[in-house]
């Protein structure tokens, strides 16, 4: 199993999954489609597939009280013209979600093949969009699985609650996603990792590989390279979202339950601003 990632619009990254044997790829949110395909062209694979992890709106939308404006490009904006370059591709999205240019709804637990080595498992991961799913892909033996997260997980940080509960997004980020092996290697929808850490630091201050982590990710992005993928266990250790269970975190921020503290974080957050 091979996993390319591509940086898409703004700040965008959209990943093709290809088994080396079969030479067959899937597409994880080609939200600039004509960059998706030629990548699959450079590495001599067909697309089959495309995995689609959340719908997004290209109107105003109300949203915590405020309008909120969004991208129709973001994450399912290329479904049509990648349907166009690619025949007969098959469009996997969540079947809450009213994904654009889906042809195969999925719902939690479904798995799709990509070729006989390649398996991947759909998670209804929702908060950030109430049908968002997750794609947790594994290979041959001995090989590290990976999870595509979209707008639910990223490094460092979560999705907004944009149609969900604090209580959701516990259950996504901290039970869903937190009972995958540590090794899965976590392959989120933006790169938002710099400016994540730099928060993470403001909740737990004395979290050693918080600074380990963010002096990284900044090194990272001077050089031009991305930050993607962490690990599930990485996230456990430095995502403050993730850590929720802990009493340590909850008491930094005044709080007596999970819940409760991810609600808490998520409104600090929503409301933050990076210093210079």
């Amino acid at each position: 199993m091979k996993i390319l990632h591509i940086p898409c619009l703004e700040d965008n990254y959209s990943y093709l999954v290809i088994n080396e044997k079969t030479k067959e790829a899937a597409a994880v949110d080609p939200a600039e489609p004509h960059k998706v395909f030629r990548a699959a062209q450079e590495n001599g694979v067909h697309l089959k597939l495309v995995l689609t992890t959340h719908h997004h709106w290209s109107a105003p939308r109300l949203c915590l009280g405020l309008q909120m404006h969004f991208d129709d490009r973001d994450h399912a904006g290329g479904n049509d013209k990648i349907k166009q370059i690619v025949p007969g591709i098959k469009v996997y999205g969540g079947s809450v979600d009213n994904v654009r240019g889906c042809t195969n709804k999925v719902e939690n637990g479904d798995r799709i093949p990509l070729g006989d080595e390649i398996s991947i498992l759909c998670l209804h991961t929702p908060c950030h969009t109430q049908g968002h799913i997750s794609y947790y892909v594994t290979g041959k033996d001995g090989e590290d699985p990976a999870v595509f997260t979209g707008d639910t997980l990223f490094i460092a940080g979560c999705g907004k609650f944009f149609e969900g509960t604090a209580e959701q997004m516990y259950q996504s980020l901290c039970v869903t996603l937190g009972s995958l092996p540590n090794p899965t290697r976590v392959f989120c929808g933006h790169e938002y990792t710099e400016k994540n850490f730099q928060f993470a630091i403001t909740v737990e201050p004395d979290n050693e590989k918080i600074r380990q982590k963010l002096a990284w990710a900044q090194q990272q992005r001077r050089s031009g390279l991305p930050t993607i993928p962490s690990t599930i266990g990485e996230e456990l250790e430095t995502n403050p979202f993730m850590r929720v269970d802990l009493p340590d975190v909850q008491r930094m921020v005044g709080c007596k339950s999970p819940v409760e503290a991810i609600r808490e974080i998520r409104q600090r957050k929503d409301t933050w601003k990076p210093t210079a």
